[in-house]
Parts: structure tokens; C-alpha cells; sequence
């Protein structure tokens, strides 16, 4: 690599009360291109009717083509969050030329993008893929194993979330797919997943299972179960379980106990049922688990511990993509997994932003916090 190609990303943030205020505030602090050739973008969904000319005034000013990103309710930037306010955060850095490749939209299969970037699929190649789905699109989930797998490449990125239009930003503005950004092996990157649940009993089997409803869990109906793990506090008012209990699909394979948290999509006390936010098969393992501030706070910690061990310097950017229901909503208190993050890497150009899901080796999490850094 070049000495450009190594320098540190630069980055910016900025709020105001319409996209051209926030705009030239964020350009007077993030300077122009200087060498530049790729760009993040995330900007707050209030803003996601002005993504179009935001994105054509960045590129003018700073003189870098090459964008990714999309909108959330809440967008961040090294130690700070914007939850539900107009913002927008962006960081600029030199890659290696002919490196790193933009997809705009992906959609029902994948011929399309089989077509356009035959020279990226190798299922054996090592990339590294940057993704942002559109949430209302539940069979793109699906897709991304099939993603992965067809261009060899380890995904991470999350879900745009928004009140309004869901852009995204992969070379222009697209909607309504998979889009995002491939990387080469020789693009040295880090990434590691935080979990904002904990869990409260062992994982059981699905004995048996009608598509998204556990009917029996170790051969007993799925709802006894489910009691005796909540304790006995809760299992005397279920109504008490929504926000804070959910389900957790344990990741086969995992060496430390991976799992991917779903949402309890409802209880039948007759039928003594138990529906979640995701299809079961009967064999496969399911646990319950407890939304924890602490418990978050503490694996949070642990995972920066752990990537910081396999850094030999300090990095030259990161993304963080975050949950809607941590930020504030789970710390009580703006900015606190930011500030976390600040105090273990330092003042690392960092962006990212608040999204309806998250995706760490092409699997979908939720409540959860992804950190992938540049080295």
C-alpha cells in the first residue's frame, strides 16, 4: 500500500434545522477531499428527503465520487450520538485503487449482481462486504447468506431505519434492496459484536414447532418452559415480559456462545404456546433471554478488550452500527456506548448509525452493536 493509503480517515458531524445549515457545517470540519476516493454517509432520517442533493453538494465540494451510507433515526460519530434529531455524519479515507467495489441495489436474486461484478465472485475470495438492507423487505434477509457466499465475503452493516423514505447511498442513491460496499482481502479490517441481551436459562430443544411457534421445548409445552426460565415474578404476570424478555437462537458452531436475539411475537396461555420473531424447526436450540443495561454495558466492554488485543496500532477509521433500542433507550443516557468506545480506542474517526437490525457474518442480529475498524 501507498503512504495515502494508510493515513487516518477523516471525519465530521454536524446538526441544524435543514440539510444546507447541517451541510456546510459538517464540510467546515471535515475539510475537502485531499486525496480522498470513498466517503460514509449517515445522515438522520429527518433528513431523508434531502439525501439526493446532499449527496451531490458533498461530492462537489469535497471532490470524493465514491459514497456509501443511508439514513436511521439516530446517526454517531466518535463519543457522540444524535438520536431523533436532524444530523448527519461523514468520513472520508483512501483506499487502494481497484480494491473496493460499490453495489447499488440488490433485490429478489442475485443474477443482476452476478452479472454486473463477475470479477468479485469468488466464494473463496476473503472480501469483506459493508451491507445496509432495506426493512421492509423481509426476503432480502434471506438473501444475505446467498450474498455472502456468492462473493466470498464476510458481511456486516445493519438495517436502515426510518420514519419516512429508506435511501441509501452506494455510488448514487438507491432504495429498496441490498446495497453496499465489497473490499478485497488486502484491505486489512477488524470487526467485532457486542449483545445488548443476556441470557436467563439454558438452550432448549424444539421438539416440536409450527413455522414461527414453539409448541413443545424439551418435550414439554414451550410455555412451562418458558416460566420456569423468567422466574417466578414474571411467569405470575406475563403481561410484565413485553420490552424487557425475549427469545435467542443460539449460532451453531459459535466458540463463545453466540446467539441471535428475536423478538416475542406473542404467548397462548391455553394452548400453553410460545411465538417469536423468526421461523423454528423442531432440533434447533432456543433460548430466552433478558434485555440488561448492565449486562450490556459489560459485554460492551468486554468486546472492545478484546478487538483492542488484536490491534497492533491505533486504527484508521471505524463504523459502528448500533441498535434503535440501545443508545439512550438502553443506557438511559445519550451517548454512553460512544463514549465507551472513545475510551478504550481513542479519538478514532468513527460514524455510523442507529438501525432496525444488525448484520455480523452475514447473519441478522438485533439489540445488538457492531464495531468494524480500518487498519
Amino acid at each position: 500500500m501507498s503512504a495515502s493509503a494508510v493515513e487516518p480517515f477523516r471525519t465530521a458531524h454536524a446538526a441544524g434545522p435543514d440539510w444546507q445549515t447541517a451541510a456546510a457545517l459538517l464540510l467546515r470540519r471535515l475539510g475537502a477531499g485531499a486525496g480522498a476516493n470513498l466517503g460514509f454517509l449517515y445522515v438522520s432520517d429527518l433528513f431523508a428527503d434531502d439525501v439526493e442533493p446532499l449527496l451531490g453538494f458533498l461530492r462537489q465540494r469535497t471532490g470524493v465520487e465514491h459514497w456509501l451510507g443511508t439514513v436511521g433515526v439516530g446517526v454517531c460519530a466518535t463519543g457522540i450520538e444524535y438520536f431523533d434529531r436532524p444530523a448527519m455524519a461523514a468520513m472520508i479515507g483512501r483506499m487502494p485503487e481497484g480494491r473496493f467495489a460499490l453495489f447499488d441495489s440488490v433485490h429478489q436474486d442475485l443474477n443482476s449482481f452476478i452479472t454486473e461484478r463477475r470479477d468479485w465472485l469468488q466464494p473463496d475470495a476473503g472480501n469483506f462486504g459493508i451491507v445496509h438492507v432495506d426493512p421492509r423487505r423481509g426476503e432480502l434477509f434471506r438473501l444475505l447468506p446467498l450474498f455472502a457466499e456468492a462473493s466470498g465475503s464476510f458481511l456486516v452493516g445493519a438495517l436502515t431505519s426510518s420514519r419516512g423514505k429508506h435511501p441509501q447511498l452506494a455510488g448514487g442513491v438507491t432504495e429498496g434492496g441490498v446495497s453496499g460496499l465489497l473490499m478485497s482481502p488486502d484491505v486489512a479490517v477488524a470487526t467485532a459484536l457486542t449483545q445488548g441481551c443476556s441470557p436467563i436459562g439454558p438452550p432448549h430443544e424444539v421438539t416440536d414447532a409450527r413455522q414461527n411457534v414453539a409448541v413443545m421445548l424439551d418435550g414439554r409445552p414451550a410455555l412451562d418452559v418458558f416460566r420456569e426460565d423468567v422466574g417466578e415474578l414474571l411467569a405470575g404476570d406475563l403481561k410484565r415480559c413485553a420490552g424487557c424478555i425475549y427469545a435467542a437462537v443460539p449460532v451453531a458452531g459459535s466458540d463463545w456462545g453466540d446467539y441471535m436475539v428475536r423478538n416475542l411475537a406473542g404467548i397462548d396461555e391455553r394452548k400453553r404456546l410460545v411465538a417469536i420473531g423468526d421461523m423454528l424447526q423442531s432440533g434447533q436450540r432456543l433460548m430466552f433471554c433478558r434485555r440488561d443495561r448492565q449486562a450490556a454495558a459489560n459485554d460492551l466492554g468486554r468486546m472492545l478488550a478484546g478487538l483492542k488485543r488484536r490491534l497492533s496500532g491505533p486504527p484508521r477509521g471505524a463504523l459502528y452500527h448500533s441498535c434503535l433500542a440501545r443508545g439512550a433507550n438502553l443506557f438511559d443516557a445519550e451517548s454512553v456506548e460512544l463514549g465507551m468506545i472513545r475510551e478504550a480506542l481513542g479519538e478514532v474517526p468513527l460514524v455510523g448509525f442507529f438501525g432496525n437490525g444488525e448484520i455480523s457474518n452475514s447473519r441478522l442480529y438485533t439489540y445488538t452493536g457492531v464495531l468494524t475498524v480500518f487498519l
